[in-house]
């Protein structure tokens, strides 16, 4: 019997728009978290926008495996999604095949340095709208738009709190990666 394959996916996005849960719902493991109290320091330096009922925070990352029979194994590593620990993302990224960027429509400025870090750092990514209680206030199309992602990047909607939601999302991603890698592989030199 052969080692399965190891697959390291990003989760990324910004601060509460779901990426720990997003993690936590389809892992095969009790995810790894970094998790640190919300305290009066952050106050002037995190904004929480509607967020106040938020009492901890992602401090390095979140981290999930998932078993896909005996040949593949992904690893989830969700980023932090406050500015000040933007520099950790370098590391995270670093060996991924992809990244899905989470949003939260009801605080979309905060996704804008995920999809600009995606694309800067030339990682495959799709953008994953989660529809918390099944509610979606904005159309994918207009998402896409928004953020000014480009046409051949998926937009998705997703529910971090449904393991099957968050399994198409995987799914997704890991198609997109796929054909992206190809692509590149058939590219005239």
């Amino acid at each position: 019997m052969s080692n399965p394959i190891p697959v390291k996916i990003v989760v990324a996005g910004g601060f509460a728009v779901g990426k720990s849960t997003f993690v936590s719902s389809i892992s095969d493991i009790d995810p790894l978290t970094t998790e640190a109290a919300m305290t009066k320091v952050s106050e002037g330096v995190d904004d929480l926008g509607d967020a106040t009922s938020k009492k901890s925070t992602t401090v390095a990352m979140d981290f999930g495996r998932v078993s896909l029979g005996q040949e593949l194994v992904l690893y989830l590593f969700g980023t932090p999604g406050q500015d000040r620990f933007h520099f950790m993302w370098d590391e995270l990224v670093r060996g991924a095949i992809g990244a899905v960027v989470l949003v939260d429509t009801g605080r979309l400025e905060h996704c804008f340095p995920a999809v600009d870090y995606m694309e800067r750092a030339g990682v495959p990514f799709i953008v994953a709208v989660n529809a918390f209680d099944g509610v979606l206030r904005h159309h994918p199309d207009d998402v896409r738009e928004a953020l000014d992602v480009p046409s051949h990047v998926p937009v998705v909607v997703t529910d971090a709190r449904h393991k099957a939601a968050v399994r198409d999302t995987l799914v997704n991603l890991v198609r997109h990666a796929m054909a992206m890698s190809q692509a590149t592989s058939q590219a005239p030199a």
